[in-house]
């Protein structure tokens, strides 16, 4: 049903929804809270960090309020001391009634974001709600939504459409009806969908909501799953005519190379060779931490079927990365001589050039294809398609390979990731394919250097950059929000992008360039960014996550993570992996502005090793079902509320009891197994049938 059909959703509403990828009211639904705002025990100024939330402070009111008049605002301001007798301004602008309210003496609760001074000194609460100690206290314990967010589209107005949509739902029982069968949902405890449903959107507690989100994560990770074993029944040893055999080219890489390839690398060209030779069709993962050399094990199995005479495709999930690995795979046909014949096909190309590059696939006189998204368009046809290489699997999905793979008659699949995912958890999601794992670093590599901060240390970290962008080097500086308040009420204490760019401009000299790149930029826009950084045109490149996948820059030498607290362990190792590429040492600053000795903690791990295997299965370890109140993993899959570390228990979970309906332990009728088939169909032409 259109959202249009909500009471009170107009055209320009509607339009602000779309914006979010909100069109229908099932959409709606599925448009979570990315956190619920709680109201906590009132603190000291001193016991607030960037993980509270909307913080409260009780305090006694030392002075009279003052007004004064500023072009247009009335701006109302008092002091007041909190128990631990730490001064704080409270202001308010256009609300000069509340002077009656605050009484000289009077012990009250002020809830609002706290504003630090530039020498992060003096503290103002803005625009805080002000209770009285009684009042505050019987709102302890309270949860309500806090919704993404969109220019012109408020935190209240998302909170009464949904709600509006779940009685609608509640309405029309048939929609709402449950098509998970009593016995898996027994099996693992889980609540009915329209109780999680509701729950989700407008829980009484968290113990409530925590049960919620284990039964709607459960559906995202049971229809995956089965998605993914449709997949793999279709694909499970088959035939393929394309037996590669001839080594010649790959073998010349190896002995040409400047450096010796690792046991491991080594180990994964043989698994690769083996099935390249079996007859049956190859489908394998490579698994490796940032920078263990996946690249040339690709460039090799490339290498090798084109000495048989066959095509192969590698598909990358940015122009600016095609274009890098082009224009590196053309540098070793020279350096090299390897006797390929490779093409950079990308969305950019012109129209005129792009009909003639597909005639010259389609004669075989290209037979090597780099690019992105464009390699899978209906005009492209392959004369011999023998192998695909996908990189960052993740961010094609598994029916992007198989649309890709259908270029060729069943050729060889090979995927490359550097998400360093426990194997036990591997096994599980890339479940339609072999795996290989390259976790030993290159020797040359020098281990990045790593510390963990406070903000207070911003000034150094600053004049370390400047220093660094002075011996020729540049920087990423990563902030969690694209704008500020991007994400509702209680984010503006968050630093995002657009403001921090500004900020860091002042704080920099003049010379130094300085630019922002975030994911809701046009791509050509985001493409003219990274390309001028790889050129070094661009000194500092401040940046949303986005930047996880997309360039190689050599030449950048120090990443900066703000509101670190903010994000896994997984996340930020990911993130790290776009320094240390280069042969200048490269340094990992990670600021948080949390104080609790747990988050701390947990960044350490990441301050004592660079090994992203080591990394991520510590996040295993540490993550719990409660961290969903505030941090944010990267887009490792794409799944609206689950997390493959925090919920990686719902996983495993979830994979046991397709294991037991499969073997016939657990038991549906024809009636159950119809209801999970056409949840699974919608699902298959929701996420497949579009964005290929």
């Amino acid at each position: 049903m259109n959202i249009r059909e909500i009471k009170g959703i107009g055209e320009k509403t509607e339009k602000l929804f779309n914006k979010l990828g909100v069109t229908t009211t099932d959409e709606l639904l599925e448009y979570y809270p990315r956190t619920y705002d709680e109201y906590t025990r009132p603190l000291c100024l001193d016991e607030i960090d960037s993980t509270v939330g909307i913080p409260a402070i009780e305090g006694v009111i030392m002075s009279e309020p003052s007004l004064v008049r500023a072009r247009n605002l009335q701006i109302l301001s008092v002091f007041i001391k909190d128990r631990k007798g730490a001064k704080i301004k409270c202001s308010w602008f256009n609300m000069p009634y509340l002077r009656s309210t605050l009484k000289v003496g009077s012990r009250m609760v002020f809830r609002g974001m706290i504003k630090w001074d530039k020498n992060m000194r003096n503290a103002t609460i803005e625009q805080p709600v002000v209770f009285t100690v009684d009042e505050y206290e019987r709102k302890l314990g309270v949860l309500q939504p806090v919704y993404p967010l969109t220019k012109g589209l408020s935190n209240n107005l998302v909170t009464k459409t949904v709600k509006q949509a779940l009685e609608m739902l509640e309405e029309n029982e048939s929609a709402s009806g449950d098509y998970l069968p009593d016995a898996i949902r027994e099996r693992a405890g889980l609540m009915e969908f329209l109780e999680a449903v509701k729950t989700v959107h407008f829980p009484t507690d968290k113990e409530k909501v925590i049960a919620a989100r284990k039964r709607l994560i459960f559906d995202e990770f049971f229809i995956f799953l089965l998605a993914l074993r449709s997949f793999k029944d279709n694909t499970e040893v088959v035939h393929s005519d394309y037996i590669i055999t001839d080594y010649s080219q790959s073998d010349l890489l190896v002995e040409k190379l400047p450096y010796r390839l690792t046991e491991a690398q080594q180990k994964v060209i043989l698994e690769i060779r083996q099935d390249m030779k079996s007859g049956k069709m190859m489908n394998r993962l490579v698994q490796g931490d940032v920078g263990c050399g996946k690249t040339i094990v690709a460039f090799m199995a490339l290498a090798d079927l084109v000495a048989s005479g066959y095509q192969g495709a590698l598909m990358v999930p940015t122009e600016v990365l095609a274009k890098q690995h082009y224009e590196n795979l053309l540098e070793m046909k020279e350096k090299y001589g390897l006797n390929v014949r490779p093409v950079l096909l990308t969305g950019s190309v012109t129209v005129a050039n792009k009909r003639k590059i597909y005639a010259q696939i389609e004669s075989g006189e290209f037979d090597i294809v780099i690019g992105t998204h464009a390699l899978i368009q209906e005009k492209v046809v392959y004369k011999n398609l023998a192998l695909v290489v996908t990189d960052e699997q993740h961010r094609f999905g598994v029916k992007q390979r198989e649309k890709l793979s259908g270029k060729g008659k069943e050729p060889h699949i090979l995927v490359m990731s550097a998400t360093p995912i426990p194997r036990t958890l591997a096994i599980i999601l890339y479940g339609d394919l072999d795996i290989s794992v390259i976790d030993i670093l290159p020797a040359e590599r020098l281990p990045i250097k790593n510390c963990v901060v406070d903000r207070g240390y911003r000034p150094k970290a600053y004049k370390f950059i400047e220093n660094q962008v002075r011996s020729g080097h540049q920087a990423y500086v990563i902030c969690p929000m694209v704008e500020s308040m991007e994400d509702g009420e209680g984010s503006s204490d968050l630093c995002d992008v657009i403001s921090y760019t500004k900020m860091l401009k002042k704080e920099l000299p003049d010379d130094i360039s300085i630019e922002y790149l975030h994911g809701k930029m046009k791509p050509a826009q985001k493409n003219d960014i990274m390309e001028r950084f790889a050129a070094n045109e661009i000194n500092v490149l401040v940046s949303t996550t986005v930047i996880e996948v997309g360039v190689n820059v050599p030449n950048a030498t120090v990443m900066m993570v703000e509101d670190a607290e903010r994000f896994g362990l997984a996340g930020l190792h990911q993130l790290r992996g776009r320094v240390g590429r280069g042969a200048a040492q490269s340094y990992c600053i990670f600021v948080s502005g949390a104080k609790n000795k747990d988050t701390r903690e947990r960044l350490e791990i990441l301050n004592k090793s660079n090994d992203g295997f080591y990394i991520a299965n510590q996040d295993l370890k540490l993550r719990g079902p409660g961290d969903f109140f505030g941090i944010r993993q990267s887009g490792d899959m794409s799944f609206k509320l689950g997390d493959i570390y925090a919920d990686s228990a719902t996983l495993k979970l979830t994979s046991d009891i397709l294991g037991e309906i499969e073997s016939g332990k657990l038991s549906l009728d024809k009636s159950e197994s119809d209801r999970i088939t056409r949840k699974l169909d919608n699902y298959l032409t929701l996420h497949y049938s579009i964005n290929l």
